[in-house]
């Protein structure tokens, strides 16, 4: 039988996917690949650097809105401030003088603050419904690897005290057990390869035994890099629970050997099978 023959919906393995026995210790990413609180983000993102980008000659609103996505949607994935620090140095190529990177960055967070915050605020209040903004199947997916005794890690690129403040709304802190780390205001002390590391290191794990979840290539890159399995979660965050792959995620992951892309985990049992064969 084929490796997607029991998946329901669309799956990609890698051709040199195999099973991993091994695997003792989960990563996540958050934002994309367990919570759509921060979904829509690139239309808020997008439209600020277009509006701070200095234009050039002949150069259209729409080209240098496309300039702008294509910088930001690149560093998908590591913390908020490298996008700022792209867009310093785009205003600083075109003769401009740009603000701190900080600053863009506060500016971000205070617009999309102004999007987001009724999700937060209805979530805890329960006039919204928690898992409507979770990826599709995530807590029967936690609920899983908990099972098995798999310690679970969480690593984003959003500022850690909204991570584990949003992460508190959906009511899936718990999993962590304390292991749930983002971005910092001084950069330099959090990456998610330092994540990865420190996993290795404190539990004396080969990277083969590390298994990892995340919808950007960051997460995805890391982990190949140290030999684990890359679990790519190409989310169509617009349309949660579509079963329908977003394609530039799903293009940008499988570049950089994700071993499996999934557009959600409606398929849990048969993923569950493929990772953890016997």
């Amino acid at each position: 039988m084929s490796l997607t023959a029991r998946f329901s919906g669309r799956v990609d393995f890698h051709p040199t996917f195999k099973p991993r026995p091994g695997i003792s210790h989960v990563l996540f990413d958050f934002d994309g690949t367990l919570s759509l609180i921060r979904q829509g983000w690139p239309d808020v993102m997008v439209p600020m650097f277009t509006g701070i980008i200095p234009a050039i000659a002949g150069e259209s609103e729409e080209e240098r809105s496309k300039l702008a996505f294509e910088d930001i949607m690149r560093l998908n994935g590591k913390q908020t401030i490298y996008q700022m620090i792209q867009l310093a140095d785009r205003v600083r190529e075109r003769g401009g003088t740009p603000l701190e990177p900080l600053e863009y960055k506060h500016e971000y967070l205070r617009r999309l603050d102004e999007r987001i915050r009724h999700r937060v605020d209805g979530i805890r209040a329960g006039t919204l419904v928690r898992d409507d903004f979770t990826v599709f199947g995530t807590r029967s997916l936690l609920e899983a690897l908990t099972a098995r005794g798999l310690p679970l890690y969480l690593a984003s690129g959003t500022d850690e005290q909204f991570v584990k403040a949003e992460a508190e709304a959906l009511d899936i802190t718990h999993y962590f057990k304390g292991h749930i780390y983002g971005a910092q205001d001084d950069y330099r002390k959090f990456s998610k390869k330092m994540v990865i590391d420190r996993i290795l290191a404190e539990n004396r794990i080969p990277g083969g035994s590390l298994l990892a979840f995340g919808d950007g290539y960051v997460e995805i890159e890391n982990t190949k890099q140290v030999g684990g399995c890359a679990v790519a979660v190409a989310s169509d965050e617009a349309n949660n629970g579509s079963g329908q792959m977003d394609e530039w995620k799903r293009q940008r992951l499988l570049g950089v050997g994700a071993d499996v892309c999934i557009p959600d985990y409606r398929d849990l049992d048969p993923l569950m099978d493929s990772l953890f064969p016997g």
